[in-house]
């Protein structure tokens, strides 16, 4: 008995050993500063250096518009993608806890009763009889002890995969987040187009029944009325495509906020108000901390990591143990009597001798995966930088892009002032008031567009930033006096499911 309390200790001794390579996070494959150039904006310029993160400005701080505010809410409730991102962190913790608990032994009561009639020829005594036997136990049974820490790398990978669940978790959200607000952006550049058409369809109205009656009067020819014709049919086939557009954005909407889009929406902005906030960029190190997308590929990593750690652990001898201690008697009422109790204990050790090959093939696939992981979160790291980079790109240049739309906007009403005032004169034909016409409505719709691009650029750069997942901005911390003031980071925020 002695002898076996030493090998329980030992074994418990040695359960501590682990084969997992030692982890070491990989150089992240981009520069340290962001690209710089005409496409840029300087540093400090517009960029809110001295501000909260992306990753610790609340979503409602972010977004300045109460519908907008109102539809994310909403779509955090209710986004089935979100619910899925939800359900599955739920099952990798569940999966997590069932391979945790393989590292204990698994302690089984049982009963048994058990009746055998023996005939006569099989009988010793020569006379058929009917055995009866009650057993009652209790014990673990095949329960390995885990001497190389094959069980714990693999309690390992099972727990970097249930982080990595979480964090895809948090991309979902951040994602989902940024989807809303772009769908919603979308539904009101659309929404702006149509009314737009609509106030140029009544313009082309009004002209081309001005043409009608001069044309009438002998005063037109018939080529300025096709011509004034061909604008209003241009306008309302227009009509037609954003009304089209509106409805379908009302409905991609709905399918984003898990629900139709609610009644009693507040007032909202418009698209020349500031509908978001500005936030720095950062530098790309601030990735890697920031972007749910980067850490959850880092935690597949360190997953297939472990994962090795067992592969290794295989190549040598594992130790199960089954034992079990109860009672037996032939009669129900003597299972508790003297000299009634029975013990089972059944080592058994396991060792690979002749494999053909096939541990080693494991161990060498668990490493391939591990390389395939590594490329991947280089990849993620790559393509974060990018969209941060294009994020800023677009920051740098939209805002001159649109100031020499509205000039040109400018510019075209006033040609087809000056267009308008020379045709009812008689001084120009129509072909000059018809290109005035075409130029501004065209210029019209590509400031709006233009705008929209502006907007969504502007989310899409508080996405990459790793901005959206929680929901207000959180408050500094008090400093004592004399003490510098230092933010604190943004408590995460648990998501509605």
């Amino acid at each position: 008995m002695r002898k076996t309390l030493v090998s329980l200790a030992a074994g418990a001794f040695l359960a501590g050993c682990s084969l997992i390579p030692k982890y070491e996070q990989p150089a992240a494959p981009v520069d340290a500063v962001y690209p710089t150039g005409d496409a840029y904006p300087a540093a400090g310029a517009g960029n809110a250096v001295n501000g909260p993160s992306a990753a610790e400005l609340g979503w409602r701080d972010y977004f300045t518009d109460p519908r907008l505010q109102r539809l994310i809410e909403v779509a955090l409730q209710n986004n089935r993608d979100l619910r899925i991102a939800v359900l599955n962190m739920d099952a990798y913790r569940a999966q997590y806890r069932i391979q945790r608990a393989e590292l204990f032994p698994e302690v089984n009561g049982s009963g048994q009763y058990t009746a055998q009639r023996v005939l006569s020829p099989l009988s010793s005594s020569g006379q058929g009889i009917v055995g009866r036997q009650f057993n009652l136990a209790l014990g673990i049974t095949a329960w390995e002890i885990d001497l190389f820490g094959r069980l714990r790398s693999l309690n390992e990978a099972a727990l970097q995969t249930y982080f990595s669940s979480e964090e895809a978790q948090r991309s979902t959200h951040i994602a989902l987040v940024a989807n809303v607000a772009n769908a919603y952006l979308t539904l009101r550049a659309d929404q702006e187009q149509l009314k737009l058409t609509r106030e140029t369809l009544g313009t082309y109205e009004r002209t081309y029944n001005l043409t009608r009656r001069s044309f009438d009067e002998g005063i037109s020819s018939r080529l300025d009325l096709r011509q004034a014709q061909t604008s209003v049919e241009t306008a309302r086939a227009t009509l037609a495509r954003y009304t089209r557009q509106v409805a379908q954005d009302v409905n991609a909407l709905s399918l984003l906020i898990g629900a139709s889009v609610p009644a009693d929406l507040p007032e909202g902005l418009s698209l020349d108000d500031k509908l978001v906030a500005d936030v720095p960029a950062g530098l790309p190190s601030d990735l890697l901390r920031n972007r749910p997308d980067i850490l959850s590929a880092e935690y597949q990593l360190k997953a297939a990591n472990a994962t090795i750690g067992a592969a290794r652990a295989a190549f040598f001898p594992s130790i199960s143990l089954t034992a079990s201690a109860g009672t037996a008697s032939r009669q129900l009422s003597g299972l508790f009597d003297s000299g009634s109790g029975t013990w089972l204990f059944n080592p058994q050790i396991n060792v690979p001798i002749f494999t053909a090959g096939s541990l080693m093939a494991s161990l060498d696939y668990s490493r391939i995966q591990k390389d395939v992981t590594v490329a991947q979160y280089e990849r993620a790291i790559q393509s974060a930088f990018r969209e941060v980079a294009d994020g800023l790109a677009a920051r740098g240049t939209f805002s001159e892009q649109l100031q020499a739309q509205q000039r040109l906007v400018e510019a075209s009403q006033d040609y087809y002032k000056l267009a308008d005032q020379r045709y009812r004169t008689g001084v120009d034909n129509y072909l000059t008031l018809l290109d005035a016409q075409r130029q501004l409505f065209s210029a019209q719709q590509t400031l709006i567009s233009d705008r929209l691009n502006q907007l969504t650029a502007e989310v899409n750069l508080y996405k990459a930033l790793g901005g959206g997942w929680i929901e207000t901005t959180a408050a500094p911390a008090p400093a004592a006096a004399g003490t510098p003031t230092v933010s604190t980071p943004a408590t995460t925020a648990t998501p509605r499911s």
